[in-house]
């Protein structure tokens, strides 16, 4: 089933952004104009149960009235300082998401691709400050089928040649391993290794898991060869998993954690790295920054996700409501149903190849009020905001089942 815009103004909106707009996306063709709590509305006013979340970064829901409520009233007294000044938020920010990671420094940045690139600098002038690696000689390790970010930096360590092609040269001191697979972490290791950075379930491959023990395992081998673990929680991270981090499912902890996305509950963008002293307590004034990175208004927002995450228990929510989906979704019976998997609220439903691909499933799911996302072709990625109800997770399975008996 093809969505055919019931109105004029859909297809003048659609086009509009396809004629101005670089084409580096394939939305579904719907057009959004309103949001509250997990669904939204379309220009015609028809409403959808929103089962993407923004890949993660509405965890808390469309519109948090708390989270909106701190927006508003920090931007009616202050939004931008950059770091040249101080200003009164940041230094609670700091300590509260410190607080939360049960770390020991933090440093702020926007989008989830400049916290990547904020922890590999991190990971490379720690290898030559601390651990004594040559001069521009450190190696970092990352896996087959991650996904980090964008920039070219991250792209050269990417095994997606989609990714990758025309967008080269790239940048070098990088290994690309199997993911899940420790043995070949430890086999690449040198003594030039900064460190490996990881993604705890690989979201953009397909939600992924690796083998159970693999992040312990991954821990032993890198303390063990003196390389720094950083954990790529920008989707995973602040709740979605069931955990307030993945990595917690296998009770270790990470050098370095890389957050985004949920950290601006769904109004701002907002990352962060926070790790050790030892590690981000190396930097000297100028050597790396943000203009916007920190600014009050992201830090007024970020604070009050973080107590939203904790006075609601969302994190309990995604592993309770999680469990409850993938039960449902694993009662399916369809010659099209290859497997389901996920942790908590993060869950795939993957496709056998003749099911034609997920793309299909995902537009007609949309003819039926609900809105998801392929990804890697023959996965569809169920990820609703962490405040979802029970009911509304049985209302989606139900739409989930009829899709693929249909087609």
């Amino acid at each position: 089933m093809t969505h055919d815009p019931a109105t004029m103004q859909s297809r003048r909106l659609m086009e509009q952004a396809e004629t101005y707009g670089a084409h580096n996306y394939h939305p579904l063709p719907v057009v959004l104009v309103r949001g509250e709590g997990s669904e939204v509305w379309d220009v015609e006013g028809r409403r959808y149960l929103d089962f993407l979340s923004c890949y993660s970064a509405i965890s808390h829901g469309h519109r948090h009235p708390r989270i909106i409520a701190a927006m508003t009233e920090q931007a009616q007294r202050l939004t931008l300082t950059s770091r040249a000044f101080h200003n009164d938020q940041l230094g609670p920010f700091l300590q509260e998401l410190c607080e939360y990671a049960g770390a020991e420094m933090a440093l702020p940045m926007n989008t989830g691709a400049e916290a990547v690139e904020t922890a590999l600098k991190a990971a490379r002038k720690w290898a030559y400050q601390v651990k004594g690696v040559p001069p521009e000689k450190a190696e970092i390790i990352a896996c087959t089928d991650n996904f980090h970010g964008r920039t070219i930096t991250i792209i050269s360590f990417s095994s997606e040649q989609l990714y990758r092609d025309d967008f080269g040269p790239f940048t070098p001191g990088f290994t690309v391993i199997p993911y899940g697979d420790a043995e070949a972490l430890e086999a690449a290791i040198t003594p030039r290794t900064a460190a490996f950075l990881v993604e705890p379930i690989q979201g953009e491959a397909g939600v992924v898991i690796p083998p159970d023990g693999y992040l312990k395992a991954v821990r032993e081998i890198t303390r063990r060869h003196r390389v720094l673990l950083l954990a790529d929680e920008v989707q995973t991270g602040l709740g979605r998993t069931g955990r307030p981090f993945c990595f917690q499912h296998e009770d270790i902890e990470p050098d370095l954690i890389i957050l985004g996305k949920a950290l601006g509950g769904g109004v701002y963008p907002v990352s962060a790295v926070v790790g050790t002293r030892e590690v981000l307590g190396l930097f000297r004034p100028g050597e790396h920054g943000s203009t916007f990175g920190g600014n009050p208004l992201a830090c007024a927002v970020a604070r009050e996700s973080l107590r939203v995450l904790v006075d609601e228990c969302l994190a309990q929510r995604a592993d309770e409501l999680g469990g409850m989906l993938m039960e449902r979704l694993r009662t399916i019976s369809s010659p099209y149903v290859r497997e389901v998997r996920g942790k908590g609220l993060l869950v795939g439903l993957v496709l056998h190849p003749e099911a034609g691909g997920a793309r299909r499933f995902c537009e007609a799911l949309m003819d039926d009020g609900l809105l998801c996302k392929e990804t890697h072709e023959d996965v569809i990625r169920f990820a609703p905001p962490l405040v979802v109800g029970a009911e509304q997770l049985d209302w989606a399975a139900e739409r989930a089942a009829g899709v693929l008996d249909r087609l």
